[in-house]
């Protein structure tokens, strides 16, 4: 498609205000034809920051829904820069969403989950940067719209807490976490342990999948799923000592805390 709508490099250079003139619909259509660019100034400076900006400001809400069916369509994309970004513009729509109620139909949030939930702990190339494509950040993306999700879906947070697990402990991973995937997730599993009414088994149940990956764990050198899982939750026990800026200390943070720094002296012997 081509993408001459919007001129572009004008547009970024004055900080991305709203092009009025083009109807929603067809910009819609031309953000979502450059989200999926291997090129990162034509997908990540370009399409995301203004598809971000105008979605938070709710020039794209009668478009809403679309870009969240676009996006939820694409975690099954041959190509991982589409797959990697289609999780931030989930957690973009689904934002709006909750601060403009009506936005999208009842039922939309659920219908775009049932795509993330089976992409990603399945994802397999967890590159944080490519030289070539840039950011591509699967992981911490993901980590992005499962916080958002938990907002959206309240039922399914217990579930969101398995699918972080899940995600740290893939024994398909190749790569160590190396651009703060560790903390996006850490932060993913704060936000969902804040929202109310969960309780303490529910906190922590979660954490078996953890055990369970790690049982039977001996002497030699630790796998790429192991070190995630261990970086993962010792930025997690930070995040639940010191707590949040918007939200502060989840209620069951002590608990959590305890059971994590337990699996912690699995490799760290020497904690008190």
């Amino acid at each position: 498609m081509s993408t001459d709508l919007v001129d572009w490099s004008s547009i970024a250079a004055a900080d991305f205000p709203f092009p009025g003139a083009v109807p929603a619909s067809r910009l819609a259509e031309e953000l979502s034809a450059m989200l999926v660019s291997p090129d990162p100034e034509v997908r990540d400076e370009h399409a995301y920051t203004a598809a971000a900006r105008w979605i938070r400001q709710g020039h794209l809400d009668e478009v809403l829904e679309d870009l969240g069916d676009t996006a939820a369509g694409r975690f099954t994309h041959p190509e991982i820069q589409a797959r990697a970004f289609a999780p931030l513009v989930l957690r973009c729509v689904l934002t709006r969403a909750d601060a403009a109620p009506g936005t999208v139909a009842e039922g939309a949030a659920e219908r775009w989950y049932a795509g993330f939930a089976s992409w990603f702990p399945a994802e397999r190339d967890t590159r944080g940067w490519d030289d070539s494509l840039g950011w591509l950040h699967a992981v911490a993306h993901g980590a992005d719209a499962a916080a958002a999700f938990a907002r959206a879906l309240p039922a399914r947070r217990t579930e969101l807490l398995e699918l972080c697990a899940r995600r740290m402990t893939a024994a398909h991973a190749e790569r160590r976490y190396e651009q703060l995937e560790d903390a996006r997730l850490a932060h993913a599993l704060s936000v969902v342990l804040l929202a109310p009414g969960l309780t303490a088994e529910q906190a922590t149940a979660w954490l078996s999948v953890v055990t369970d990956a790690l049982e039977g764990g001996g002497p030699g050198p630790v796998p790429p799923w192991a070190f995630n899982t261990f970086a993962t939750l010792q930025s997690l026990h930070l995040h639940l000592t010191r707590g949040l800026a918007d939200g502060g200390v989840p209620p069951h943070a002590q608990v959590v805390a305890t059971e994590v720094a337990a699996i912690l002296r699995l490799p760290y012997g020497w904690l008190a």
